[in-house]
């Protein structure tokens, strides 16, 4: 079974395919049947789901869509890239600790934000929102290494950035290596690969 669409409900069609386009977000249909019904789809770079709205396609209310998780391996960037595009994205955000603060939408855990990465930097931890024009409410998370059996068949990236900054925490990674085993690594580029394997896949690391 593969999760494949998410309705979001919006209140102007042509409105927001112009602000979902806006983010660099592909294009895969634009239909419509007669006055009375219009369906447009929408997915984000690397997804595997995607997103419609339309006319007569949900009678949900306009911005109703809350804590819609677009998850990002350097969130930072992402921020920056959107930013570019024009769109208000929040500052980045981690949680209190769990100090319950009452709803916080569209962050749905109900925690207070604090300002800034996670202190550790740790996967899950980091976010970002921003909403369209109706007000429905995305979150960006900033996910590094998943936990363990999160990930299914090969490892793959969905872009040169996403890669490039997994090689560069392995790099970090390997100098740390070179320093403990007092001598340049001549396997370093099997090292490489397999720190990236095991951190996409959440398994141990190597050392």
């Amino acid at each position: 079974m593969k999760f494949e669409i998410v309705v979001i409900p919006v209140s102007d069609v042509d409105r927001a395919k112009r602000f979902y386009g806006g983010l660099g977000w592909r294009l895969d249909a634009d239909f419509a049947a007669g006055d009375d019904y219009r369906v447009i789809q929408f997915t984000p770079p690397g997804s595997g789901c995607s997103v419609i709205f339309g006319k007569n396609v949900t009678a949900a209310a306009p911005g109703s869509a809350q804590g819609l998780y677009l998850i990002v391996s350097d969130i930072e960037a992402t921020r920056k890239e959107l930013l570019g595009r024009g769109v208000a994205v929040s500052e980045v955000f981690h949680d209190a600790g769990g100090v319950y603060a009452g709803t916080d939408e569209p962050y749905l855990f109900g925690r207070l934000r604090v300002s800034g990465l996670d202190p550790e930097h740790r996967s899950y931890r980091s976010f970002a929102s921003f909403s369209d024009p109706d007000g429905n409410g995305w979150l960006f998370q900033e996910i590094i290494a998943r936990l363990p059996g999160r990930v299914e068949g090969d490892t793959t990236f969905t872009s040169s950035t996403e890669l490039a900054a997994a090689l560069r925490r392995a790099a970090a990674a390997h100098g740390e290596h070179e320093k403990r085993i007092g001598k340049p690594d001549a396997e370093w580029a099997d090292w490489y690969a397999e720190y990236v394997v095991a951190e996409q896949a959440g398994k141990e690391l190597p050392s």
